[in-house]
């Protein structure tokens, strides 16, 4: 099974590929003009995309920018003249430290409310939480970050509304600075971790072996933790894992907002430009980013469910 699923993620991954390939392609206007402005004579234009390449067959290009890949080579960005991997190698490292920075708040939290609502079941708690997730998870992304903006940057002044991370910057600063984006997608991604969570947890003391051991006195925090938590892992893990793929994948509206330098801002950045090397090459980074956190999500489903890891 999980070689098949891991099968299924590479010939997804070949797909998005071709996607990428093709969607960047049909970018209207012209690469070499766009490089060159609109002053430039035709045969320069002309002899920048011999240079380049575009004037060969669009499937002849194809092939030769996924060879190039499977040797590590990307490309150098047509913007700046640099190797994308050092183009990009910083920004995704940015993106990453977003991501998880709001991963690390957002699933402990999410987990924990999750449960709460759980344990009391229809209560004033459980509609209030579930009621303010719910509303924060239907908003756009950009109105949740303008919005926090105007509350903690305007109205308060607590932090900074753009978010730039600096080499040598202190811990307290980069903290200071990563307030408000991780807010945001800690909002974002909040309800549904918690809804599943609560769900799972629902689902589990419903059982028949919970009634067992409540009729047998087993006091309710024993049968919480020791007994319906354990059997609810796998569906929360799947979710957590999930939701971990789309915060990182996910960052690209949060960092165009914050001026975050992370690899959504790039790609953003890259196609106004038209760097063609620096968007396929970011597409492909996200793609493969999100699969692979995908494909981790079902290999510890399966690992951690005893009914799939029993062959048939």
């Amino acid at each position: 099974m999980v070689l098949k699923r891991t099968g299924f993620s590479l010939l997804t991954l070949f797909t998005i590929s071709i996607l990428i390939f093709v969607g960047v392609e049909a970018l209207p206007g012209d690469t070499a003009e766009a490089i060159l402005g609109q002053g430039a004579t035709p045969e320069n234009v002309a002899a920048l995309r011999h240079e380049l390449k575009l004037d060969m067959p669009l499937h002849t290009r194809y092939i030769s920018w996924l060879g190039d890949l499977a040797q590590g080579d990307l490309g150098n960005s047509l913007s700046n003249g640099r190797p994308v991997s050092e183009v990009i190698g910083w920004r995704f490292e940015n993106t990453l430290i977003l991501a998880f920075s709001a991963a690390i708040v957002s699933i402990p939290l999410a987990i924990v409310l999750g449960l709460v609502c759980a344990l009391y079941q229809n209560s004033w708690l459980d509609r209030f939480l579930s009621t303010t997730t719910l509303s924060a998870i239907s908003l756009p992304e950009f109105f949740v970050a303008y919005l926090l903006i105007y509350i903690f940057v305007v109205q308060l002044g607590l932090f900074p509304s753009v978010a730039i991370l600096k080499p040598d910057m202190a811990l307290s600063e980069m903290v200071n600075v990563l307030v408000l984006p991780c807010l945001t997608l800690t909002l974002v991604v909040l309800a549904h971790m918690m809804r599943m969570t609560r769900a799972t947890i629902i689902g589990v003391l419903n059982s028949p072996y919970i009634e067992m051991a409540r009729l047998k006195g087993v006091r309710k925090p024993k049968i919480i933790f020791r007994h319906a938590l354990p059997n609810a892992l796998a569906p929360i893990i799947n979710v957590v894992v999930m939701d971990l793929a789309w915060l990182v994948v996910g960052v690209v509206v949060v960092e165009v907002v914050f001026v975050y330098p992370g690899l959504g801002q790039l790609l953003v950045d890259s196609v106004s430009k038209r760097d063609i090397p620096v968007v396929q090459s970011s597409g492909l980074i996200f793609a493969c980013t999100y699969i692979f956190l995908n494909l981790t999500a079902d290999i510890l489903s399966i690992l951690s469910n005893p009914k799939l890891r029993k062959p048939k």
